[in-house]
């Protein structure tokens, strides 16, 4: 691959590495927060609050679809980014737990809507025969984010408390020139807005080829959505919707109170935090070998393989282990958590055409976004009711299961060169 089309992953890569530190900083900080460097709230507070600030991601992932219509990958990529680092600044000067909440919220926002316009760029500049690689290499990002925050949190939580944490964020600022410069336009875009001249410059560039009938892109998220319930994809898009709600309801439950059930099950707050970190490095490592296999066999048995681990590692952690196997388990259910995310996110990125394929992972992910924003209340739920570990690592690896079922509905993609085509199921009944 050339330099250019390169730096343009690299970026993207980049952008997500900002969006996942954003994202999950605040799972890393809540013992903090609740340690005495931070506001005087409760269990309930902290819940509550990171299910709101994921309603804010729900928001963003929903708009982004007409959002990138109107404007273009490239201007939502470059503003997204710049609102919600500004945001994370925000919260590290907040004077009280409302304007922290208020910050948090439309942070997330910036944060749901990065997330499928960097998965479709990604997905639209990679070589043919390579798509799913280089999709799950770049979707490592978040994962290197949480990795990042984790060990930030670990450096200067119990002595500096939260506020340093959240500041940091703002270095991702850095990066908006860098997108300025080497992120270009989506050729379909371009096509699609009747700039063809402009379109087959950039894909002559970066060896990109541009959908000879790209449809005018919708101007009403109504049309935008319309198109996902075309040609016979009604059933796979519900299908698609429920899994990703499971899987962000098992990531967002088990990122944001693994440290917290971990302090209460006798780990310091350093301890507690690094169960976190090595649920991030099982992340990039499971994504990195799901995106290698995943390009050989598709990414369906790749998602279901992530559900079924994920489950299993959080059924064994109900076991009390020792440190060490904890330490193993976090990171098997980091493969299942935020892995098999990122394969569901190949997956949905192939299955539909580049005309609506940013509208498909937008929409995918404010549905998910649902099981996001139960997931923290759910998860302080279950720790209110007490039970501990065990307790609190059933009640998560129930909906990976029930995700892993629904996966094994849909079907298979063909090739990562044919977006949207699967191969159709053996009976009627089960076709979706």
């Amino acid at each position: 691959m050339s330099g250019a089309l390169i730096g343009v992953f690299v970026v993207s890569w980049l952008g997500l590495l900002a969006d996942g530190y954003d994202l999950y900083v605040y799972g890393a900080t809540i013992p903090g927060i609740l340690g005495g460097h931070g506001f005087d709230v409760t269990t309930a507070d902290v819940g509550l609050v990171g299910s709101i600030a994921l309603v804010g991601m729900l928001c963003g992932s929903l708009v982004v679809g007409i959002l990138t219509d109107r404007l273009g990958r490239r201007r939502i990529f470059i503003s997204f980014l710049t609102l919600f680092s500004l945001m994370m600044l925000a919260c590290a000067i907040a004077p009280n737990w409302t304007s922290f909440a208020a910050f948090r919220f439309v942070a997330c926002f910036g944060v749901g809507g990065l997330l499928p316009t960097a998965v479709a760029v990604a997905h639209e500049f990679a070589p043919a025969g390579r798509k799913s690689i280089v999709v799950g290499i770049v979707l490592t990002g978040p994962a290197a984010g949480t990795v990042i925050a984790s060990l930030t949190a670990l450096g200067l939580l119990e002595t500096h408390g939260f506020r340093p944490v959240y500041a940091i964020a703002g270095l991702a600022l850095l990066i908006v020139p860098a997108c300025w410069r080497l992120l270009p336009e989506s050729p379909s875009y371009l096509r699609s807005r009747g700039r063809v001249e402009e379109a087959e410059r950039v894909a002559g560039r970066f060896g990109v080829p541009v959908e000879e009938n790209a449809p005018v892109m919708a101007a009403t998220i109504a049309s935008s959505t319309r198109a996902l319930f075309h040609g016979g994809r009604t059933r796979t898009t519900i299908v698609l919707w429920m899994v990703c709600l499971l899987s962000l309801l098992t990531i967002f439950g088990v990122s944001t109170w693994l440290p917290q059930i971990m302090r209460e099950a006798g780990y310091g707050v350093g301890s507690s935090v690094s169960f976190l970190l090595a649920y991030s490095v099982g992340a990039i490592i499971g994504t990195i070998i799901a995106a290698l296999l995943g390009q050989r066999f598709g990414p369906k048995p790749m998602v279901m393989t992530g559900f079924v681990a994920a489950a299993v590692a959080l059924g064994l952690m109900a076991t009390n282990p020792s440190g060490i196997a904890i330490a193993v388990l976090s990171a098997v259910a980091g493969f299942g958590g935020l892995g098999t995310q990122n394969m569901i996110n190949d997956y949905v990125a192939q299955y539909y055409p580049a005309g609506s394929r940013a509208t498909g992972l937008g929409w995918a992910l404010a549905v998910g976004r649902i099981g996001a924003i139960v997931g923290p209340t759910y998860g302080a739920f279950i720790i209110g009711l007490g039970g501990g570990v065990s307790v609190a690592a059933i009640s998560f690896a129930v909906p990976a299961l029930f995700g892993a079922a629904l996966m094994f509905a849909v079907g298979q993609i063909k090739s990562d060169s044919g977006a949207g085509v699967v191969e159709p199921a053996p009976t009627r009944s089960a076709a979706i």
